[in-house]
């Protein structure tokens, strides 16, 4: 009782609790309010206890205080006495969006924040209920001082700057979610495991200045603006005749420049990065260069002019920041087509932190690297020789879920200049869960995926094969799981998430999404543990050694 009148008496936000303290405080609250509460979200500010908690599948923001609280009249519940060595108050409240806000508001440390140029990893959650897991990896892969709002340089980082509001406007309407959706879900996540040390959201993937504004207003601080549908994929293979056309074709008012420009600038021109990295541009070099990608150049220019319109400058590091994406083409980019980009994104005044170019090799989704890592290493390594010269800025690796052969790689080439978007991976741990818990329904969501893979498989790069998929109905209960330890299972299962998550029964309610929702939930710990420890293979080839000095408070 000790700490919890210590914490009715607080008047700046609560540090965090020691492990037995707080364990022992929530079996007090629990006994008092008839519900489990998850102890590491116990925190208090000006005199009010604030935790999570949960009764049956059912999530609710409690708030304890004496009397009557100025703080407590922002959140939406009700109100009714209880008894804890005196009379206190208790409010519970839904995590509905407006008590998601104001916690945002009121306890800082689950709103996002920007991150800079930290090493990072992007979490994607499509379900809505991975963050506590992706907490727990992240936590486990860093040691204790951890904090993004201290970290200002890359020397002797291993940790991961985490990201765990990330989605992209696809993977949204695929899955019926809102964007603050999105960032709600990672609210009450970190809310829930007591994240303190910060964390960034992604709004991946924008293609259209409509997509922008749909996310402002839900507070993402990362802006992925994917140009992709205005790369040219022609010109890798054009001949020199066609791209004199296309070059001279470029909207150049729009670029704020001229061929003649261009030519002085890159033509002939060899550019020395370092550590035996020349950039050349001769003139066929160039024609492509521009011709694939300055219809780009000019889109993402355009983006990133909407959206620091929309909120604000962001050279004081506060409002927001940037990424580029032109990771989802049909021909990798070339070092020299890395150069050109970003130099005329920086001619045009664009400030990012990280570019994702389409590297050598096949990405497919939910499965490793294909291709050979000899050359990707060679690739990467002249890639980040771009990055750090005309940056220094993050390369994002996209699609970049369980590539194991190539982490090892991409942490020794580009050391701390690096961000790794992991999505999918998520939402197939959530099935490997379900398989144990609930294997019919597991069963069906197998055979409905592969209904449906010929169509769902358009928009991604897989390559699983029909004709290697399993049948449900001949596999075991004690079988179904291990279909996500194959290539054609995982792809199979990975790109038809959508389809499974928004698929009707007959009398119009969900077909599967409610009963995979409920067997999670009825095994919520189940999924973090896997969620920790697989979410934990992709980051521990990143987060070796000592570490970043500072302790963070809440």
């Amino acid at each position: 009782m000790n700490l919890l009148r210590s914490f009715l008496g607080t008047k700046e936000l609560s540090p965090p609790l020691p492990k037995d303290g707080r364990e022992a405080l929530a079996h007090t609250l629990a006994s008092a309010v008839g519900m489990h509460v998850y102890p590491p979200s116990i925190t208090a500010l000006r005199g009010v206890i604030f935790f999570l908690g949960r009764r049956g599948r059912r999530k609710w923001l409690g708030l304890i205080y004496r009397g009557a609280s100025p703080d407590a009249v922002h959140f939406s519940g009700e109100e009714r006495e209880i008894e804890l060595d005196q009379p206190l108050t208790l409010r519970l409240c839904p995590t509905n969006h407006a008590n998601a806000a104001t916690v945002r508001h009121m306890l800082p440390f689950t709103a996002p924040k920007v991150l800079g140029i930290l090493k990072s990893v992007g979490c994607g959650d499509r379900l809505g209920l991975a963050t506590p897991g992706h907490v727990r990896a992240v936590r486990r892969a860093i040691r204790p001082g951890f904090s993004v709002s201290t970290q200002s340089s890359h020397s002797g980082q291993t940790g991961m700057a985490p990201i765990f509001a990330q989605q992209s406007i696809r993977e949204m309407a695929r899955t019926e979610r809102t964007p603050d959706q999105v960032m709600d879900d990672a609210t009450w996540g970190v809310f829930q495991e007591g994240w303190c040390e910060g964390f960034g959201a992604d709004a991946d993937h924008l293609k259209t200045t409509a997509d922008v504004d749909l996310c402002v207003g839900a507070g993402f601080t990362l802006y992925t603006v994917d140009p992709g549908d205005h790369v040219d994929n022609a010109a890798s293979a054009d001949t020199v005749g066609t791209l004199v056309e296309k070059f001279a074709a470029l909207p150049w008012a729009v670029l704020e420049s001229s061929p003649q420009e261009v030519r002085a600038t890159y033509l002939g021109k060899a550019f020395d990065l370092g550590d035996g990295v020349v950039i050349r541009f001769p003139n066929e070099t160039l024609l492509r260069a521009a011709a694939k990608y300055g219809r780009a150049v000019a889109h993402a220019a355009a983006m990133y002019r909407h959206l620091a319109g929309r909120m604000g400058n962001p050279a004081s590091g506060q409002g927001f920041e940037l990424e580029v994406s032109v990771d989802e083409t049909e021909t990798p980019t070339t070092p020299e087509e890395h150069f050109f980009v970003a130099s005329e994104l920086k001619r045009l005044g664009v400030r990012w932190v990280s570019l994702a170019p389409r590297f050598v090799g096949r990405f497919e989704k939910g499965v490793d690297y294909i291709g050979d890592l000899e050359e990707f290493e060679a690739d990467l390594a002249r890639h980040v020789a771009v990055a750090r010269a005309l940056g220094p800025y993050k390369l994002s690796i996209h699609s970049g879920s369980d590539k194991f052969s190539i982490y090892p790689i991409i942490a020794r080439v580009a050391g701390d200049w690096v961000h790794l978007k992991t999505a999918g991976t998520s939402y197939l741990e959530a099935l490997r869960a379900v398989a144990a818990t609930d294997p019919a329904l597991f069963r069906e969501i197998l055979a409905f995926a592969e209904a449906g893979y010929a169509t769902d498989k358009a928009t991604y790069h897989v390559s699983a094969d029909p004709r290697r998929f399993p049948d449900p109905d001949r596999l075991a209960d004690d079988q179904l799981a291990g279909v996500l330890d194959t290539f054609d299972g995982r792809q199979l299962l990975h790109v038809t998430f959508g389809s499974v998550l928004t698929a009707h029964d007959d009398s119009g309610g969900y077909r599967f999404r409610d009963r995979l929702l409920e067997a999670l939930s009825a095994d919520e710990e189940g999924y973090y543990a896997l969620l920790e420890a697989h979410i934990g293979r992709h980051l521990a080839p990143f987060t070796t050694g000592g570490l970043l000095k500072t302790r963070g408070t809440r």
